[in-house]
């Protein structure tokens, strides 16, 4: 069994690790910058080491940093969290190399899903469904206008090494993709140092289903039900729900479509596929996340299992400790994402925290790294909190969070808090008929 971990990150999902290696007993090791020193994850770790600056390429970025860090605390396991380095191929070889288990998958399996042209190519081999778009990258914008022309507009220009929404830009004729083609590549090459574009046809309606799974070492691989991410902003998640408002049938196909990706490249530890769903429940794959993602605790709400309690025990070696039958997913989890962010112009808004209430009573989990009089530092994601309301049903789910919101008291700087008020307070997303694009409708 691992017996202390590096916790290779900050904030909430920090502390979150830093809980769930607790609830093992199992030392955890945070790292932090120069901006966090005084963050709630450094209070309460075994033990904290500074990486650097506040500037992320010198501290949360910085492999060497982390490594020695790493060796000096004498840790035998590193867990990446989301973001930053949890899916970068090398900084899992580097960590195997120096003898750290490192808590997620492989990496020659981070490299191939990472790699979302070859991703979509290896996932139509197996039969499953993935959007039209190109066979591969294109390299020109020649090449990116015979794609267009031959699938029909409008289009998507996506990054081949990115995901969450970064290089990715809408096409509807000829003139708008000569117009944003090298604007795309820039954008990917800035966010993830690599400038591959494929082309995908644009799917409307359509909602974001993904589906979440564990895999052990030793070939099993578990589905632990869906979520809907439908409710996004230029492609970044607001609002997450597990279940999904979907068929039985339609439930049944992504289950079965996820497992044999999963199996198919052979993955370890929690990952999650995802989905377009169009308005005849036709699903589409779209990409492989291969980390703990961001909204995972409304799968933990609505299944009991805790994922990052088995990310680690799988990273030990152990079996999953149960088998698919034993998988029930019971009521309704919601997750709002709380920004430090102005919620109409959904520009950050760091600055210090003056007055801090947090909601509870039945149903209520929020997971966060703050606290009344920290002082939110720019440096990083504007995420502040996650609130998490569980219900009997998505009824009951709503009204909780309805509850909870209100009852939620940030003061100091601005937040998206009023947004979900306003989105939990519409009866299109009561009635569950939200795609991709409802939000931006519904704001503006």
């Amino acid at each position: 069994m691992i017996k202390r971990v590096l916790i290779a990150n900050r904030g909430e999902i920090a502390l979150r690790i830093l809980r769930a290696c607790k609830d093992l007993c199992i030392e955890g090791v945070v790292v932090y910058s120069e901006a966090d020193y005084d963050s709630l994850p450094v209070q309460l770790a075994d033990r904290a080491l500074c990486i650097g600056p506040p500037e992320a390429a010198n501290s949360y970025l910085n492999v060497q940093s982390i490594m020695s860090a790493a060796e000096v605390a004498k840790a035998d396991a590193v867990h990446p969290g989301y973001g930053f380095l949890a899916e970068n191929p090398e900084f899992a070889e580097i960590c195997m190399a120096c003898d750290l288990a490192f808590i997620g998958p492989p990496a020659h399996v981070m490299r191939l899903m990472g790699h979302k042209a070859e991703a979509r190519s290896r996932v139509s081999s197996l039969g499953i469904p993935v959007i039209p778009g190109s066979q591969g990258e294109v390299n020109t914008e020649e090449e990116a206008l015979k794609v267009a022309q031959d699938i029909g507009y409008p289009v998507l220009i996506k990054a081949a090494a990115g995901g969450g929404g970064r290089g990715m830009r809408l096409a509807k004729d000829d003139d708008e993709l000569r117009q944003i083609f090298n604007t795309a590549r820039s954008e990917a090459g800035a966010a993830f140092g690599y400038a591959g574009l494929y082309i995908e046809k644009f799917v409307h309606p359509a909602r974001h289903i993904e589906v979440q799974i564990l895999g052990d070492s030793h070939g099993q691989v578990l589905v632990l039900g869906e979520r809907d991410c439908s409710l996004q902003r230029r492609h970044q998640k607001v609002l997450e729900e597990a279940p999904a408002l979907i068929s039985f049938q339609l439930r049944e196909r992504l289950f079965r479509d996820a497992r044999l990706v999963a199996e198919e490249v052979g993955y370890v530890s929690a990952g999650t596929v995802e989905f377009l769903v169009d308005g005849q429940e036709h699903h589409y794959f779209i990409e492989m996340n291969t980390r703990i993602q961001v909204e995972h605790p409304v799968t933990e709400m609505a299944t009991g299992v805790d994922l990052v309690k088995e990310q680690i025990k799988i990273a030990s070696g152990d079996c999953l400790s149960f088998s698919q039958k034993d998988v029930k997913v019971t009521g309704w989890a919601i997750e709002c994402r709380i920004n430090a962010e102005d919620p109409k112009t959904f520009r950050p808004s760091p600055g210090k925290v003056e007055r801090w209430i947090l909601p509870g009573g039945p149903g209520v989990r929020v997971d966060t790294a703050v606290f009344q009089g920290y002082e939110i530092p720019p440096f990083y994601d504007s995420l502040v909190a996650k609130l998490v309301v569980y219900g009997r049903d998505r009824e009951e789910a709503i009204m909780r969070g309805k509850r909870a919101l209100a009852e939620f008291q940030l003061e100091g700087i601005k937040s998206t808090i009023t947004l979900h008020r306003a989105i939990l307070e519409s009866e299109e997303f009561f009635q569950g008929r939200c795609s991709i694009d409802w939000l931006e409708r519904f704001l503006w």
